[in-house]
């Protein structure tokens, strides 16, 4: 039994004993009022759950006394074998263990499919993430989210809900006119502007357009400036795919901000202009000094936003805005951001954006604000002189050693990445132990066949070892894990069960085995382990998908 089931069984009967208690059945409960949790000790049980000590409070009750009774009812269960009350009014459930046993049966029938479920079915999310300027490389701070945002995709996706990863080009504004400049004056062998973008990719940007347009030279300076502006920034944002696909994260779609601000109606009028009159339709704008405001107060702001200057000038907010009313047209009912660090202050504006949109701040918009992360040891990019870029680690380090390290920390705890870590083919690199515990399943599963060991001898009952139920207890908390991951927005959960598994299997390899020593006779319990095992590399081989991280079968 896995343990949504056993949440399910769990809730349907304290809801039967609230409503014996209270005569109403005004407040029902379900499988995720239930919390389950695995206990420290083994001999504690397969499950934990204290549900009884939640009803105490509304009930008016003992909890060791609603305990008391829960316990027996849920020792009729098919699948559970007893049930025991620990402390105040703890319950810990003990599964039948040939029940348990036909958790790996069930995995290796499901394969790819197992540990997706249909928790957020019907959940339509438009995931905004990365979002850099396209006027260099992606750098740390890019990856970290990169990483994250890919995963969560992933993990989304496992759970049911229909997702649309977006990047946002940010291709509008002065930064493209000096970006333009820069790559300008490289090409003609000027001095940079002001503030101009220095390294070798703008040499080469400007190297690129020369070649493109022989006659930059003779060129007026607006022409010549649109000229080496398009060129170079087609080429950055083609270097930026590339980067991005090689580190194994595909976006569905590429919205360039230009969109925002093209004429688009027979008025003359473009998005931007257009989302000033919804939000005023909304009752959340006004006029002030000759300026155009949003009210972002009325939804918690700290101070109202200037959405169009007095000298008729956007600003950002007004763009922030029509972007926003553009994924709510799309169809998306949640919007995911994904933002950087030093963006604390898009929060409560864009919350607020959300409100004056007519859309609910807590439902229809979530910001994941994401903090710093760093590498121990690691010299400044030579390119950039100051910034590491994304390519530069993925080259040094590896997709998988990157995208998982980066992938199995909250996004907001700083994060320092220790590269002779992540280098180390040692169970001290988190990367390497998952795999190889991968790679082993599938050597076990190669000296099976050798052996004639296929599995179809397969009989729950002989998986009775403690390592076993250890095994089995952590592969059937897989979905639960997927599911409260994707609810919570959280992919290192995956990384972090996907460790306590590859050290479940691993302690189990070492007390059981597959195939029989010598000349001993095969026997069924031989092809049970064998199905436990095929179960348990096809489980870490779904949670390293959903972290873009590959599943070797040899290293």
């Amino acid at each position: 039994m896995d343990p949504s089931s056993l949440a399910v069984h769990i809730a349907h009967i304290a809801e039967k004993y609230v409503v014996e208690a209270t005569g109403s059945a005004e407040h029902p409960l379900g499988p995720e009022d239930v919390a389950l949790e695995r206990p420290k000790k083994a001999e504690f049980g397969d499950w934990a759950t204290s549900v009884a000590m939640k009803l105490a409070k509304p009930l008016g009750q003992s909890p060791r006394e609603i305990a008391e009774v829960l316990a027996t009812r849920l020792a009729h269960i098919d699948g559970v074998s007893s049930v025991d009350i620990a402390g105040p009014g703890f319950l810990n459930i003990t599964l039948d263990k040939a029940a348990l046993g036909e958790t790996a049966r069930h995995i290796v029938h499901k394969g790819e499919q197992y540990g997706r479920s249909d928790a957020l079915v019907g959940e339509t999310i438009n995931l905004e993430f990365v979002s850099a300027n396209p006027t260099g490389p992606l750098h740390i701070g890019h990856t970290r989210w990169a990483a994250l945002g890919d995963s969560l995709a992933r993990v989304l996706r496992a759970a049911g809900a229909e997702v649309t990863s977006e990047f946002y080009i940010n291709d509008a504004g002065s930064q493209m006119d000096l970006f333009g400049e820069s790559v300008l004056a490289r090409a003609l062998g000027r001095d940079l502007p002001k503030d101009g973008y220095p390294g070798d990719y703008v040499e080469q940007l400007g190297a690129t357009a020369l070649a493109e347009y022989p006659t930059l030279a003779e060129m007026t300076a607006d022409e010549a400036l649109m000229c080496c502006r398009e060129c170079a920034y087609r080429e950055q944002l083609a270097a930026i795919r590339r980067s991005l696909e090689l580190f194994n994260v595909h976006f569905d779609v590429w919205f360039s901000e230009r969109q925002l601000h093209v004429v688009s109606t027979p008025e003359g009028t473009s998005l931007v202009d257009q989302s000033v009159d919804r939000l005023r339709e909304g009752g959340h704008v006004f006029d002030h000094e000759g300026a155009v405001w949003v009210r972002t107060t009325d939804f918690g702001d700290d101070k109202d936003r200037v959405i169009r200057r007095a000298n008729g000038v956007y600003t950002y907010f007004a763009a922030d805005a029509a972007y926003y009313l553009s994924k709510k047209d799309r169809g998306f009912e949640k919007k995911i951001y994904l933002l950087g660090a030093d963006h604390h202050g898009y929060v409560h504006r864009l919350k607020a954006l959300a409100g004056a949109a007519g859309d609910d701040p807590e439902h229809h918009i979530e910001i994941l604000i994401g903090q710093l992360v760093s590498v121990n040891g690691e010299k400044l990019s030579k390119r950039r002189g100051n910034i590491v870029e994304l390519d530069e680690l993925r080259e040094w380090l590896g997709t998988d050693a990157l995208r998982y390290s980066l992938a199995r920390s909250p996004a907001d705890s700083p994060l320092t990445l220790e590269p002779d870590v992540l280098l180390a083919k040692t169970n001290d690199n988190p990367v390497f132990y998952v795999q190889y515990a991968h790679a082993r399943t599938h050597q076990v599963g190669r000296n099976a066949d050798a052996a004639g060991i296929d599995g179809s001898g397969f009989h729950a009952g002989d998986l009775v070892e403690p390592s076993e139920a250890e095994l089995l207890t952590a592969l059937a908390d897989y979905p639960r894990v997927v599911a409260q991951a994707a609810e919570l927005r959280e992919p290192h959960r995956v990384a972090r069960y996907l460790e306590d598994l590859a050290g479940s299997y691993h302690r189990w390899y070492d007390a059981c085995r597959v195939t029989p020593k010598g000349d001993e006779p095969i026997e069924s319990v031989h092809h049970s382990r064998r199905v436990l095992n095929d179960a348990t590399g096809q489980v870490l081989a779904n949670g390293v998908q959903l972290l873009g991280v590959s599943a070797p079968e040899r290293m």
